[in-house]
């Protein structure tokens, strides 16, 4: 094994699990995460940017992300009517609260906020990421990053608190 193949090896070794992480949040399914993030270290891998990182934990994650947007963009192109049809027939909001607990009913909740929220709360709430970090990866400001965050938890919070009242008038 090379220097440069060990070198690499490291890298992965230290930000395999957060890669997929980032990408799942992007994705939502584990295989396509997984995909993304192969994807991404291919990538990396034949080039050398990966040796002149700064903030490795961002420059990686940004990677991953423009990967994984790619194969989204990608996924909307090649969308045919038969899958059209299986993604509308999804489960209400109503289905969703019956028999499942605000744990899971707010998982729902972050999966139903539009992209722009949905994605730099992903990234800082649940993957811990920095504001800054978080901007690097998805090619935004900083502030932005802080704003979109503050309207997807308010937002959340405005969801959450209206299906626990429509739980509370269902039970009556």
């Amino acid at each position: 094994m090379t220097d440069r193949e060990m070198a690499f090896g490291a890298v992965v070794d230290r930000q395999g699990r957060f890669l997929y992480r980032v990408a799942l949040g992007l994705m939502r399914n584990p295989e396509d995460a997984e995909d993304v993030v192969q994807e991404a270290l291919l990538k990396l891998f034949r080039g050398e940017g990966w040796r002149e990182m700064s903030d490795e934990r961002a420059f990686l994650a940004r990677v991953v992300w423009r990967v994984g947007l790619d194969r989204i963009a990608a996924r909307r192109v090649h969308m045919d009517v038969t899958e059209m049809e299986v993604a509308a027939t999804g489960e209400t909001v109503e289905d969703a609260m019956v028999g499942e607990g605000e744990r899971a009913v707010l998982r729902r909740l972050i999966e139903g906020l539009p992209e722009e929220l949905r994605r730099p709360l992903v990234l800082s709430a649940i993957e811990e990421m920095t504001s800054r970090e978080v901007g690097v990866a998805m090619g935004i400001p900083e502030a932005t990053v802080r704003g979109r965050v503050m309207r997807a938890r308010a937002e959340l919070k405005r969801r959450f608190e209206a299906m626990q009242r429509l739980r509370a008038e269902v039970a009556r």
